[in-house]
């Protein structure tokens, strides 16, 4: 099942099930159970917004082996954790900002998103993917020269429209069998596959989990792959005009347009 959510003609928001090429409106709560109507509009053209508003971001990094060597380090011995703010969200083909103060070398990160459906903690692996609503594309920007000056990655991480997530929660996946690309203006940057990360996703969900509640609405992203334009010779830096996407097999494809700082 297809999850989205849209914004009405009214400006009104509302979940949705996808059928076919129609979003059939639904009502009741996300994470208790949805149930569709029979009003129902079409999917084309209807104006996606991000499909959940996260309880927390957290996310992982280092967690392929070539973006960890890329990144010029080993692998880690346990998952690095940071958090992005929620108000870093946003939903797809909304706009990409770069930063007035750091605008140069912003780069895009491919990323499997996990959501939390119910309530996690001190879960074990076996029991991990019973706590999972389901998943999405999400795009983990940031501002490289914050990330390597700073003493942590939060604002890197963090500024206003840097956490794309979409276009829709999917609930069938094996979070471990998912193509992964990350384009930028047309040009495939990241090509790699689920099945390659260093801690898989039930491991993370069981380990953040250790002491850690999380909450339904909580979403965990899981690492992206090499490639990324900051390890690149020459670098390859967003810019204004330029089309992000994030392919994940058996989800579809999150897109966002790079715009300059108004």
């Amino acid at each position: 099942m297809r999850i989205v959510r849209f914004a009405d003609a009214k400006g009104e928001f509302h979940h949705g099930i996808i059928d076919g090429e129609q979003i059939l409106v639904a009502i009741g709560d996300l994470f208790a159970g949805l149930e569709p109507t029979a009003r129902h509009i079409p999917l084309a053209g209807a104006r996606l917004l991000a499909p959940l508003v996260p309880v927390n971001v957290l996310a992982i990094g280092r967690n392929y082996k070539a973006h960890a060597e890329e990144w010029g380090g080993g692998l880690p011995g346990a998952p690095v954790m940071f958090m992005k703010a929620t108000s870093s969200v946003i939903g797809p083909d909304a706009d990409v900002v770069l930063p007035r103060i750091a605008p140069h070398r912003v780069d895009a990160e491919a990323e499997l998103a996990v959501v939390i459906g119910k309530t996690a903690r001190d879960v074990s692996e076996a029991q991990a993917l019973d706590h999972v609503l389901g998943y999405t594309c999400a795009n983990d920007v940031s501002a490289r020269d914050c990330q390597r000056g700073d003493e942590q990655w939060c604002r890197a991480k963090s500024f206003d429209t840097f956490c794309p997530l979409g276009p829709w929660i999917e609930t069938e996946l094996d979070p471990a069998a998912c193509s992964i690309r990350g384009r930028v203006g047309g040009d495939t940057l990241q090509d790699s596959h689920t099945g390659l990360l260093v801690f898989s996703v039930t491991y993370l969900i069981s380990y953040l989990s250790s002491g850690m509640t999380l909450q339904p609405g909580t979403v965990i992203l899981t690492g992206t792959p090499g490639g990324v334009g900051s390890a690149r010779t020459p670098p390859r830096y967003l810019k204004p005009g330029e089309l992000l996407e994030v392919e994940i097999g058996g989800i579809g494809t999150l897109r966002n347009r790079v715009v300059p700082s108004p």
